[in-house]
């Protein structure tokens, strides 16, 4: 049975998008989580992912052209499978039809309820099939505050991308569930809008307004004193930004702090409600009075808070999150060696001079060069230009050439899509937008996963040699390292540039890696001509 595709709706403003690029073309397989296509809005750019297995048996729109959301873009069925052309739209429009009465409230996972059809409940999108959560990023309104549709209430980030969440409703915003800087698992709830004072359940059971009038009872009851134990309730969780609070206002023990986040959480303004209700307890469960009959032990109490200064506690970010599991993952799961050569870099920096004396080229660096370089030299080996899942190595006809690129949340590694049909001009200015996409956050969410080859450039720290680590499922990553200056036979000197192939001998062996090295030495050290080709 034929599936219809339809373009997303992310965002109660967004009423349509530009699909920019086909990443499939009619008869070819598709399989879930495969990338279909890549669409913007006017805020991000957002690959889109296949939610069915079968074949691309016919699309609707061209690249470039403008799309309705919730428009059917493409279909995928068994092959042969016959369908209608758009200009007929019957069968495909009572499929978008279908698939629009599909669209429903997606289950929230906090525990927030409510029968006051006044109260809406605000999710964390689940924007693509492998996204698990985001981190909020930045609030954009604060508890109290008026909030009307299309109001960008918060902002949060995946591992790839930075998206603002605009509001689908009006009202006031009631509660927030999480702090800036927290990790949200998709389709949690994130906060509450409603009118003023509508009451509604969480956490315990309690609805908003009557912990907000047992908030303080409990905070100063007996048990709520602070024993001074230095750890926190093994039965409550406790979010990060909480802890972090905490240690600033000297709250040692969680036990005695009622809880208002999502799920029986501890959140920050929980802290800082318990630190407001019971300073003088906090301070009488220090041995203030067996320092006043000893003034000689009085300084000792004091000690303490400066040896819990010495460290902070930050909980990894979606990148590094990432990074950690792909590279561990690779370490364990391939057997990966690394094969280092160098070439004579004469050639490719008196280009470089060149270049920067026109206007049109000044732009093109060394690095450009050599991704350059890797991506038409890497097409001549499939077993590199390939992913391997498990016993089955994908071989790709086209070279997405991945350059790593160091940002402030960590490493990514966007893709220079068909990077091996491109001139080396056309090649500097695709890799530069994607630079620049990246270090903003608003690179295409699966852009990395296309990549085929990864160029990782170490040089300009002065790295003459290193062992760059496979990202999976590809075969090999090429270090790029430092110009060092060596002798000839002649005692003259030449500058030499720095290469480190690390390959997965589960692809390929040895030998094979270092014909390709050979191949790529011998092409950067005759880079002009090999342009004649």
């Amino acid at each position: 049975m034929a599936n219809t595709v339809i373009m997303p709706k992310i965002g109660i403003t967004v009423e349509e998008c530009i699909l920019s690029t086909w990443h499939k073309k009619v008869g070819d397989p598709v399989k879930k989580g495969d990338v279909l296509f890549s669409y913007e809005t006017d805020k991000t750019a957002i690959d889109q992912e296949s939610e069915f297995d079968g074949t691309l048996l016919e699309i609707f729109y061209e690249e470039g052209d403008v799309v309705p959301c919730l428009e059917a873009v493409c279909v995928i069925g068994e092959a042969g499978e016959k369908v209608e052309k758009k200009e007929a739209e019957a069968p495909v429009q009572e499929k978008v039809e279908e698939k629009k009465e599909e669209i429903k409230e997606p289950e929230v996972k906090a525990d927030v309820k409510t029968e006051n059809p006044d109260v809406d409940v605000v999710i964390m999108p689940k924007i693509g099939i492998t996204v698990e959560e985001c981190i909020l990023s930045t609030w954009h309104k604060k508890v109290g505050d008026p909030v009307k549709k299309g109001d960008i209430l918060f902002s949060y980030e995946t591992d790839k991308t930075a998206i603002d969440q605009e509001s689908e409703f009006e009202g006031e915003l009631l509660d927030i569930f999480y702090e800036e800087g927290d990790v949200v698992p998709c389709l949690d709830a994130v906060c509450v809008i409603g009118k003023p004072g509508t009451a509604y359940t969480r956490g315990g059971g309690a609805t908003k307004k009557e912990e907000e009038t047992t908030a303080a009872p409990v905070a100063a009851a007996p048990k709520a004193e602070v024993k001074s134990t230095g750890k926190a309730s093994t039965d409550t969780p406790v979010s990060p930004r909480a802890k972090t609070f905490a240690s600033r206002l000297g709250v040692e023990d969680f036990s005695g702090i009622a809880p208002t986040g999502p799920e029986g959480r501890i959140i920050a303004r929980d802290v800082e409600a318990f630190a407001a209700t019971a300073p003088k307890k906090v301070e009488e469960a220090k041995p203030v009075k067996a320092a006043e009959t000893a003034p000689a032990a009085a300084p000792a109490p004091k000690a303490a808070p400066a040896a819990e200064t010495e460290y902070v506690d930050e909980p990894l970010n979606s990148v590094r999150k990432y990074i950690k599991k792909s590279m561990t993952a690779s370490l364990q799961g391939i057997p990966q060696l690394t094969l280092n050569s160098s070439f004579d870099a004469t050639v490719i920096m008196n280009l470089r001079k060149k270049f920067k004396e026109n206007e049109q080229f000044a732009g093109i660096t060394l690095n450009d060069i050599v991704v350059h370089a890797a991506a038409k030299v890497v097409a001549d080996f499939p077993m590199l230009n390939a992913h391997l899942n498990g016993e089955t190595m994908r071989k790709f006809k086209k070279v997405n050439i991945g350059v790593a690129v160091d940002t402030p949340k960590g490493l990514l590694v966007p893709a220079v899509i068909g990077a091996s049909d491109m001139s080396l001009l056309t090649l500097s200015k695709e890799l530069k937008t994607l630079i620049g996409l990246t270090k903003e956050g608003k690179l295409p969410a699966d852009n990395a996963r296309q990549a085929t080859f990864t160029v990782s450039n170490l040089g300009s720290f002065g790295i003459e040699s290193f062992t760059p680590v496979i990202n999976p499922p590809q075969t090999g990553i090429l270090g790029v390292d430092t110009i060092t200056y060596r002798l000839k036979r002649d005692g003259s000197t030449y500058p030499a540039m720095g290469l480190s192939l690390t390959f997965d001998h589960g692809a390929m062996d040895g030998a094979d890696a270092a014909k390709f090295l050979k191949a790529l030495v011998a092409y950067l050290e005759n880079y002009d001509m090999m342009q004649m080709k």
